[in-house]
């Protein structure tokens, strides 16, 4: 290898390019000293663009024309420093006949390890072959012996002997009994998932095809976000007002403001208030037990963030909504499982794990969070490497130390979110956890699994690590023992992981194999991360 390709994929929102393109031009700067250190010179395929103020491919159709002048066999660097939508280059990747190498930076502030997972998830999905690769500063020995393979190779092999097939661990009697009677009475009554609008941000591995998905007894009801928008527009002001004095009687905080641009206004509030109450009923009408709301494209431009009511819809213990004319309340005592960016993946696991911690008797709250980042701590009773789970808003309050009371609402970051809206952000209680990610590879349904522990962590260092990554957001610190940072980054198949508490670390363990169980009987193929 003498030369190397070098692409930048990039977000759809100019905003969030302009303000990435630094720090994306500081790390391809390293990469390409890194390749000339092997003697290799890295092509840059495509040029800064003056009139957007960034040099990111930003639309699939501008992709499409960048991969033309690439030759097809030519060695391909994806460079990502910055959410990234897959679609931009999905396709060119597939077709593509040269080795493929995706390289992330190692950062909480600019999110390519966020979006090289989404994109490693998409290329896992559609059968491309590729190698992954990502550091602090590409300078360390983990990555420069990963680069020296690649270049002599075309590949990198990965340790991820943390991950072992199900058929190969032991599970106790008890569990598998309760998982897979728990399975079968799942495939018998089936459900729905209400989908708002498939695709979200270009997430292709987030959408589980209709042949794979019906097997386990679950089945898309397509919906439209215009119809969303639409509900909304029926919602009385006063019902919203009642949704969101009840919050504050709970003890919730909103931080309101005066100013659109900049601020959480109470006028953004009440229109989440709406949204969540058009959502539960529009999920009553059309019989959904779980739902998924897209947003970030179509909703982002008529509506405040939908991450306040996605938090909602999954606590238990959240403000009740009645039907129009019946006056019934709807889905009463029960949470009505949202999966965040209409993550299909994340649906299927979390109406599974909700149902199923509801027979164990456990307290049945879940969500997706961004695996966003982590560095080792030492000190407040921990020494291990804490990984920051965090997620745009979706996390419900029943996670929070101080539930309510410990939840503040604040204006979404205008970068992503013109219209604003607020968050459900807290600090995730400590206390143990079962993880896992259902994914697509090899044409069927996977799902990966293991036990995580919440760490609670010193106030300065919590506030570090939100001001390093979105302080407006829900933060879990999250430790995985039996699995190390780069085993993690080398398996996990999303940017999202999906993660729920149980009472002890005993029933974690019972939860973590009662549900592998089930997921097995459901016709997943299971593997058990970690230790366990």
């Amino acid at each position: 290898m003498k030369t190397a390709c070098l692409i930048a994929n990039g977000d759809l929102r100019t905003s969030a390019n302009q303000k990435c393109e630094a720090a994306q031009a500081a790390m391809e700067k390293q990469i390409v000293a890194a390749f000339k250190k092997q003697g290799v010179s890295v092509k840059r395929a495509h040029s800064f663009d003056k009139t957007k103020g960034h040099g990111f491919i930003d639309s699939q159709k501008y992709g499409m024309k960048i991969f033309e002048t690439i030759p097809a066999d030519a060695p391909l660097i994806v460079a990502e420093a910055v959410w990234q939508y897959s679609h931009h280059v999905l396709h060119g990747l597939a077709t593509h006949k040269g080795p493929i190498l995706t390289i992330a930076n190692w950062s909480g502030t600019w999110p390519g390890l966020v979006g090289m997972l989404n994109l490693n998830g998409s290329l896992t999905k559609a059968g491309v072959k590729y190698t992954s690769l990502w550091s602090e500063d590409f300078t360390d020995e983990y990555f420069l012996k990963g680069l020296r393979n690649w270049i002599e190779k075309g590949k990198v092999k990965h340790d991820t002997s943390h991950a072992r097939p199900l058929k190969k661990v032991k599970i106790p009697g008890p569990a598998e009994k309760a998982g897979v009677k728990f399975a079968k009475e799942f495939l018998r009554k089936k459900a729905i998932m209400g989908v708002f609008d498939e695709g979200c941000m270009g997430m292709f591995n987030a959408i589980i095809p209709d042949e794979l998905l019906h097997p386990t007894g679950v089945f898309k009801e397509r919906l439209s976000q215009s119809s969303l928008y639409a509900k909304m527009l029926t919602v009385k002001d006063e019902e919203a007002r009642a949704v969101y004095d009840w919050l504050l009687k709970k003890g919730m905080k909103f931080q309101i403001g005066t100013n659109e641009e900049t601020d959480l206004t109470e006028a953004q509030v009440l229109g989440q208030c709406k949204m969540y109450i058009a959502a539960v009923r529009i999920a009553d009408e059309f019989g959904c037990a779980t739902i998924g709301i897209q947003y970030q494209q179509g909703l982002k431009d008529l509506a405040p963030a939908s991450d306040l009511v996605e938090g909602l819809l999954n606590n238990v213990d959240r403000p009740p909504v009645f039907h129009e004319e019946t006056g019934k309340e709807l889905f009463k005592g029960e949470a009505l499982p949202h999966f965040n960016e209409v993550d299909e993946c994340a649906g299927l696991d979390g109406l599974v794990t909700y149902r199923l911690w509801r027979e164990l008797g456990y307290s049945p709250e879940n969500t997706l969070h961004d695996l966003r980042w982590g560095r080792h701590y030492k000190g407040n009773g921990v020494d291990d490497y804490v990984w920051v789970f965090l997620i745009s808003g979706a996390a419900p309050p029943a996670h929070f130390i101080g539930g309510y009371e410990g939840t503040t609402s604040e204006r979404q970051p205008s970068m992503y979110f013109r219209l604003g809206g607020g968050t459900v952000k807290g600090i995730s209680k400590p206390g143990y956890i079962v993880w896992s990610r259902v994914y697509v590879a090899d044409g069927v349904l996977k799902f990966d699994t293991g036990l995580g522990e919440v760490v609670e962590l010193p106030a300065e260092e919590t506030q570090d690590r939100w001001n390093l990554t979105t302080p407006q957001w829900p933060i879990m610190h999250a430790v995985l023992p039996g699995i190390s940072r780069d085993q993690m980054m080398a398996r996990h198949k999303s940017n999202h992981i999906q993660v729920v508490y149980a009472p002890d670390k005993s029933g974690a363990r019972r939860g973590l194999f009662a549900k592998a169980a089930a997921m097995r009987e459901l016709g997943l193929e299971v593997a058990i991360c970690g230790t366990v």
